[in-house]
């Protein structure tokens, strides 16, 4: 039997070490709580090589006396909790007493600290554990600690730390959320000898999360503020329409500790429900102020993780603190609406009832085409939306065939089209897959629209030519007559094809259609520049993985910059995307790469391909003419590889003949 012996204490001290300090984030999360504790106004913290080589912390608090300067680095040494009964009420960041030891038994520290009441600061040096030097010297009020080489008697913890960018976002993510809870102290991160960002300490919320999350975030948040049941909900909370790909932009905080807590999370949620598109998720900065003895923080030694005395209580405070915004903000919104309203036809009645041209009407009515982003009369938009409804019908409008492209005799959506088939440049993006033609069957038209059970359909089969380039050669032949019946609920296409009767997913159809043609190129898409680019706000994880990939963006046709913070600005977009919809495309993209952060290279071009397509193709609910859902049909019908969208699910289901009249009983 193995003898039973006593760990010796630098031994212990490293074991023990591994549960509180796991990466850099987590000395400076540690100091940094210290830090608040201490009352500083002022914190500044420094990073090298993401904090692996480098980490000094700066504060102007209370200090540490001279005589305390060696007992803090002790374990369990602590001045916030004194006996058992403190344990209660923990109404402090740090309290365990574990912090300091931890980062000296696997890193070198330095520290100079000076209290009120002393002429002289104090310096300490320990490494290891080990206490090395005690001196007086001058510095001034606070308290400096300064870290270096950390694990470097650890080497099996060293291997384990992840790249410098890595780690020092991981520290950034930390520092972040210290300033959004404390917007009282001013925090400034100072990365690689550049300052990554200094938040003023004015006492305000929004000014922080201004300084952090960029312009476009704030402007876009609504002031929260509310109690019951003795839990005071307070802080930020994004607008419906700012919505969010994943939860990475939610943060809760109890009594100025950041916490992970679902129940927060589902309740913010839940105050959404009606105002927010499913599948979305709210950006917000939320504070809880709540009696201590009715939260436990001693669960973890991390004090990330947080339970709660009563649950249901913490849950309706912040379901109804966040509805009450959400609320309030719809109410003020209807209330502008309805005095612009009014304000419009004041102006109507004052005007005198002249007719309008449909050229006054576009520079009045800038009307944007909801699919390809370009004005209500854009001949290049694969769909027509009836966007000038707001238009009062005394008023002539163009016919649409004078403005609508003539239809070519045969089209081939793999070679580029005769300018002499189209009034107007013609489309040139993944998105044409469909014939845009004049749809109004009652007026003369140079095009014949497409039959319905036409037999025929085109092919396209590629051929070599003697210069080893591609051509496109086109043939026929016969397929299933098919005719479309209508269109059930905007969603699903009905239609005949020979004793079928076939139910289509127009989005999905469209979407593996759009696939199809984006994976033609093996990934690589053309790219569209941007005459206005955008800037995107993305969450600390989101902006570490995009900037690690902005090659396979630019391969897929995001030209992207860091535009400083967390912001990016794109610069172009995939031909296919619609600019109107390219911060939406983006987001959706940075969210994928945070769930597939393991992914390599074929697999995230395949996912990224896939959100394109999605967000590109049309959506349910879209108006769509009959012309365009024939033309889907036929394309459907044309080619076998468009029976499954990209995430799996069925584009078709087809019942027989037979099936249907056993239902109505006419069969056996």
């Amino acid at each position: 039997m193995p003898q039973i012996h006593v760990l010796p204490k630098e031994v212990s001290e490293l074991i023990a070490a591994g549960e509180v300090i796991e990466r850099p984030a987590s000395i400076v999360k540690e100091l940094i709580e210290n830090s608040i504790d201490a009352g500083a106004t002022t914190i500044t913290v420094e990073i090298q090589n993401g904090g692996i080589r480098f980490i000094r912390i700066t504060d102007n608090g209370c200090g540490i006396s001279s005589s305390d300067a060696p007992t803090a680095f002790l374990r369990h040494a602590t001045s916030k909790v004194k006996d058992a009964r403190d344990l209660d009420e923990i109404g402090t960041l740090g309290f365990r007493g574990e912090a300091l030891a931890s980062i000296a038994a696997v890193s070198k520290v330095e520290m100079m600290t000076k209290t009120y009441s002393e002429e002289l600061g104090t310096y300490l040096r320990i490494s290891g554990s080990e206490l090395q030097e005690v001196r007086e010297t001058g510095c001034p009020l606070g308290t400096t600690i300064t870290i270096r080489d950390i694990f470097y008697n650890v080497p099996a913890r060293l291997k384990f730390l992840k790249k410098d960018v890595t780690e020092g976002n991981a520290v950034a993510s930390i520092v972040d959320k210290i300033a959004l809870s404390h917007p009282e102290i001013s925090v400034k991160l100072i990365r690689d000898n550049k300052v990554a960002f200094h938040t003023p300490g004015d006492g305000k919320l929004l000014s922080a999360v201004y300084t952090i999350f960029g312009r476009e975030f704030a402007q876009n948040m609504l002031p929260v503020d509310y109690e019951l049941n003795g839990i005071k909900v307070t802080g930020l909370t994004g607008k419906p329409m700012f919505h969010r790909a994943n939860r990475s932009m939610q943060h809760f905080f109890i009594n100025g500790r950041y916490t992970k807590t679902r129940t927060c999370g589902i309740a913010a949620e839940e105050g959404y429900r009606g105002a927010m598109m499913v599948g979305k998720f709210p950006a917000c900065v939320l504070e809880l102020q709540m009696p201590f003895d009715q939260v436990d923080v001693n669960v973890h030694p991390a004090k990330i993780e947080v339970r709660f005395v009563n649950e249901k209580a913490v849950f309706d405070a912040v379901y109804f603190a966040v509805k009450s915004a959400v609320s309030a903000h719809g109410t003020l919104t209807r209330q502008v609406n309805d005095a612009l309203r009014e304000s419009t036809n004041l102006q109507q009645n004052r005007e005198p009832s002249a007719q309008k041209s449909a050229v006054d009407i576009q520079k009045n009515f800038p009307a944007k085409n909801s699919l390809t982003g370009n004005g209500p009369l854009d001949v290049t938009s694969p769909f027509r939306r009836e966007e000038v409804s707001a238009v009062q019908e005394t008023i002539p409008i163009t016919p649409a065939d004078e403005w609508l492209p003539r239809r070519p005799k045969s089209v081939n959506i793999d070679v580029e089209p005769d300018p002499d088939d189209f009034v107007t440049p013609p489309i040139r993006d993944a998105r044409a897959v469909f014939v845009l033609h004049n749809c109004d069957e009652e007026k003369d038209s140079p095009v014949e629209p497409v039959k319905a059970g036409s037999g025929e359909t085109t092919e396209i089969v590629s051929t070599m030519n003697d210069n080893g380039e591609k051509e496109a050669e086109k043939t026929s032949s016969p397929v299933v007559p098919m005719q479309v019946i209508g269109e059930l609920f905007q969603t699903y296409i009905l239609a005949q094809m020979g004793e079928e009767f076939v139910m289509i997913d127009k989005h999905a159809a469209h979407e593996r259609i759009l696939y199809n043609k984006l994976k033609e190129n093996h990934g690589e898409l053309s790219k569209q520049l941007l005459l206005s680019p955008v800037t995107v706000s993305l969450s600390r994880q989101e902006h570490e993985m995009v900037m690690e990939r902005l090659d396979l963006l630019l391969k897929v046709g995001f030209f992207v910059e860091d535009f400083g913070g967390l912001t990016v600005i794109l610069r172009s977009v995939p031909a296919v995307a619609e600019p109107e919809r390219a911060k939406e495309m983006f987001l959706d993209i940075a969210s994928g790469f945070l769930q597939n952060r393991k992914a390599d290279f074929p697999e995230l071009i395949e996912d990224v391909l896939h959100r394109i397509a999605c967000r590109s193709a049309i959506k349910a609910h879209d108006q769509n003419n009959r012309a365009e859902l024939e033309e889907l049909v036929r394309i459907i019908c044309a080619d076998e590889n468009v029976r499954y969208c990209p995430h799996g699910r069925p584009v078709m289901i087809r019942y027989t003949r037979k099936e249907i009249e056993k239902q109505f009983g006419r069969i056996v």
